[in-house]
């Protein structure tokens, strides 16, 4: 039976680190902080798992790595396409697009897009344009063959600004070298709600390939629907081997014992901690294809913890700010104020307990230099491994909190256990705030001032307010450069 994910949490006990130092508490005596709240993690993950086909409330991501009929729905159809693409371009922002780039980013080559085709074992490049930038779009069509690119339109509302600004651009560059609506229609896929809004009538019209994103799961929750797993598998990613690694993850993250379950254990670390003073929750990945997982990370924990009101209706301004950080480049960048900046971060380490593919350092370089022979014939790995070891004691000495998430190593099967499990502890992390983890009521104003701006029929009643608004912040931060 393969291993599963680990969670080593001992640099939080408080025999560990001086919890009188600074006036802060900077560690838990963690036994007691396990009893105390036993009873209340399984409420919590019983309710949780209760809720995993319960309409309305917003926990079907729960049941994704069970979707077999959306594993074949996905596999037919990246068949009938094999070769016929040599680029495919996601449009999409938010959860719509950072869960699929972290799946590709780290599962395939590291320049995958740099490949030649049969090294790619003919399938695409991949482009995910995330941005209403000019210069990136143009940029990117600039460099692409309409007659051999696949476009990902994924929004399930339809009405997202950002992705279907950027659509539009693209069907009508389609249209000015693609002369027939029908072989244009081969060129554009759709991921959106199954009946409702702006983007599945279009799809269903015009003719295009089409996926669901499913009731009751949010954009931050949808890596393991077709918004992730699609371009994944259209690169040669097996999602058998996905769904494996969830479910059997999943087995140990639905025991309501806390000693059992490492969800459970991050979560209520990490909210004990928030509520000593710890409000910067730190995610490092030791690996360059994980970067792309701490920024998913970050929109995930941010989107769902960061709440005004509380499920009782009170104002409580709750969440711990998430910051992105990779070993070991950012040891060069970040680690001074970790060390000896303010005691007001939890640090979460991901080691890879074994590199894909290894490479020695040559063994015959300087030798007359003493100061780097001791590098020679080591793997990389293993200096890899060093640095991560000694910035984790170094933060330990500083009396700096702190987890660390080993994989075993890098593949669809473990990246998925961690994925999911990082999902599942925000949603505990949420219930222990007592907020709703699954809305964001926090960002339907700024959105709602840009449809105004935009001239978007219905919110002609917010134009002046907005554009007063955009005054006001001129008038203030306007800085004469």
């Amino acid at each position: 039976m393969r291993p599963l994910i680990e969670l080593n949490y001992e640099n939080t006990h408080s025999n560990q680190l001086d919890s009188n130092k600074m006036g802060q508490a900077n560690g838990l005596l963690l036994e007691k902080v396990f009893e105390d709240n036993q009873d209340r993690i399984a409420s919590i993950v019983n309710d949780l798992y209760a809720k995993k086909n319960t309409p309305g409330q917003w926990c079907r991501w729960l049941t994704l790595g069970e979707n077999t009929a959306l594993k074949t729905q996905i596999n037919d159809y990246v068949k009938t396409v094999a070769g016929q693409f040599d680029d495919m371009v996601v449009l999409g922002i938010g959860g719509s697009s950072l869960g699929g780039y972290a799946l590709l980013r780290a599962l395939i080559h590291p320049y995958w897009n740099q490949l030649p085709a049969d090294k790619r074992n003919g399938c695409p490049r991949y482009h995910f344009i995330e941005n209403v930038d000019a210069d990136q779009m143009n940029g990117l069509l600039d460099i692409l063959t309409p007659s051999r690119t696949l476009f990902i339109v994924i929004s399930k509302s339809g009405s997202t600004a950002e992705t279907m600004s950027a659509f539009m651009i693209a069907k009508a560059w389609l249209e000015t070298h693609i002369a027939e609506e029908k072989a244009i229609a081969k060129h554009i896929v759709a991921i959106t709600d199954a009946k409702q809004g702006l983007l599945r009538p279009l799809a269903d019209q015009a003719g295009y390939q089409t996926f669901e994103v499913p009731d009751d799961v949010g954009g931050r929750f949808s890596v393991f629907s077709a918004v992730g797993l699609l371009p994944a598998a259209l690169c040669g990613i097996s999602i058998d081997e996905i769904q494996s690694g969830i479910q059997a993850i999943d087995q140990q993250l639905q025991l309501p014992d806390l000693s059992q379950n490492i969800a459970a254990q991050a979560a209520l670390i990490q909210i004990q901690l928030y509520q000593q003073g710890k409000f910067m929750a730190v995610f490092m990945p030791y690996s360059f294809r994980l970067a792309s997982v701490a920024d998913w990370m970050v929109q995930l924990w941010a989107e769902s913890l960061g709440k005004q009101k509380n499920l009782n209706g009170d104002d409580v301004f709750v969440g711990s700010t998430p910051i992105k950080a990779v070993g070991v480049t950012d040891q060069h960048s970040q680690v001074q104020l970790y060390n000896e900046g303010p005691f007001d971060k939890v640090f979460t380490f991901i080691e890879v307990a074994s590199p894909t593919k290894d490479i020695a350092i040559s063994d015959n370089q300087f030798t007359d230099t003493p100061d780097l022979t001791y590098l020679n014939g080591k793997p990389l790995s293993a200096l890899m491994n060093a640095e991560f070891q000694s910035t984790r004691a170094s933060l330990t000495r500083n009396q700096r909190p702190n987890m660390t998430i080993t994989l075993p190593e890098v593949n669809a099967y473990y990246l998925a256990q961690l994925l999911y499990m990082l999902e599942v502890k925000t949603a505990i992390a949420g219930a222990l705030l007592n907020i709703d983890p699954f809305n964001q009521p926090g960002v339907e104003l700024a959105k709602q001032y840009t449809y105004a701006l935009m001239g978007r029929s219905g919110y002609e009643h917010l134009i002046a307010e907005a554009q007063g608004r955009v005054a006001e912040d001129t008038q203030v931060m306007h800085v004469a450069i």
